[in-house]
């Protein structure tokens, strides 16, 4: 992960179409050198809980994630989650380093869920994926299925334009 600069909070805000909200890193970057996710705190400046740590900002990556959720492929992977022990227990972990790594960043939320469906379905993709991208492969076994199902969003170039 590396800090964010001025420039990828800019990056972020176009990708988005708004400000970016409790950004505190990028997370990861895209083939074409942009971010992609972001960190984020847990918390809003105003106290309110954000859980979603890693945001999925490139809209070409949102977009193609999109496809693959309405292919019905959340509810394949939850039935998989009731049958499959090994995948469910690897999937927990993931909640789990979820977790940790989000209240590693602030105080404790008293929630313990995180976003995605984790730890027992899967409600959003966008997550797992960024999930995926920001903590490496081998973290997430749904985003890292989801990952593999995508083309490389940044071999076209850059999703925004941005000033040098």
């Amino acid at each position: 992960m590396s800090l964010a600069s001025d420039r990828d909070v800019e990056v972020v805000a176009r990708q988005l179409g708004r400000p970016p909200r409790a950004m505190r890193q990028v997370a990861h970057r895209c083939t074409c050198g942009l971010p992609d996710v972001v960190e984020t705190s847990p918390r809003l400046a105003d106290g309110t809980p954000f859980p979603t740590t890693f945001y999925l900002t490139c809209p070409r990556a949102a977009s193609a994630i999109g496809r693959l959720e309405a292919s019905g492929l959340m509810r394949e992977m939850t039935e998989r989650l009731g049958t499959d022990e090994e995948l469910a227990k690897a999937y927990a972990d993931a909640h789990e380093h979820y977790l940790s790594h989000r209240d590693s960043l602030d105080e404790p939320l008293p929630k313990r869920v995180t976003a995605g469906g984790m730890p027992t379905r899967v409600k959003c993709l966008h997550v797992l994926v960024a999930h995926s991208l920001a903590a490496g492969p081998g973290v997430n076994p749904l985003g890292d299925e989801a990952l593999a199902m995508l083309g490389d969003w940044g071999s076209a170039g850059p999703c925004v334009r941005v000033e040098a």
